[in-house]
């Protein structure tokens, strides 16, 4: 299934990314929270384990479980929607933590296509900061942005890096590049 109005939003951790969806959202475009902080709080208020700092297999197996499940509740919507990550930022954590790929992995990341063009913002250490749900080093952030970025690209998706600036400059600039994409006529 592929759904050209459904636009990832991704990075590392601690880039801003919910705030450009915050400020998409006061524009008036639908956006889908990120599962991993859901997953993240729901474990923590039940004493479980699959976390990221708990059991990681089981950790991922809900995030692509959960990602799977918000993009079919999703699919169909005709409108743009913005994704806060997608089904491919759960392969680039099973690669980052050194997991072996389950099967359904890789077959949802190909079953499941969202817009070719994800926007992915930069590592950004005058507005990292860690929180309750969000514990990795500013390293660990930059890490992941690299693991992101490979794992997109290595499965056919083309990144565009969106700048450090004001959450409305960042929202105009992503607003601006689906405006002008190929594959992409309803904006």
């Amino acid at each position: 299934m592929y759904k050209p109005n459904f636009i990832i939003i991704t990075g590392g951790p601690g880039v801003g990314k919910t705030t450009l969806l915050e400020q998409l959202q006061q524009r008036g475009f639908p956006c889908i929270p990120e599962v991993a902080r859901e997953i993240i709080r729901e474990q923590s208020a039940q004493n479980g384990n699959a976390l990221p700092w708990g059991n990681i297999p089981a950790y991922t197996r809900l995030m692509l479980s959960r990602s799977v499940d918000s993009y079919r509740e999703n699919a169909y919507r005709d409108e743009t929607l913005f994704f806060d990550r997608g089904i491919p930022d759960t392969l680039a954590y099973a690669h980052l933590t050194n997991q072996p790929l389950f099967p359904e992995l890789p077959r949802a990341c190909a079953d499941y296509r969202y817009n070719t063009r994800v926007f992915i913002l930069p590592p950004w250490a005058e507005i990292y900061h860690t929180d309750s749900e969000r514990k990795q080093t500013y390293q660990e952030a930059i890490d992941t942005y690299h693991t992101m970025a490979a794992t997109y690209q290595s499965i056919g998706y083309d990144l565009t890096l969106v700048p450090k600036a004001t959450p409305a400059e960042r929202a105009d600039f992503v607003l601006r590049q689906i405006s002008q994409s190929l594959d992409y006529k309803h904006v």
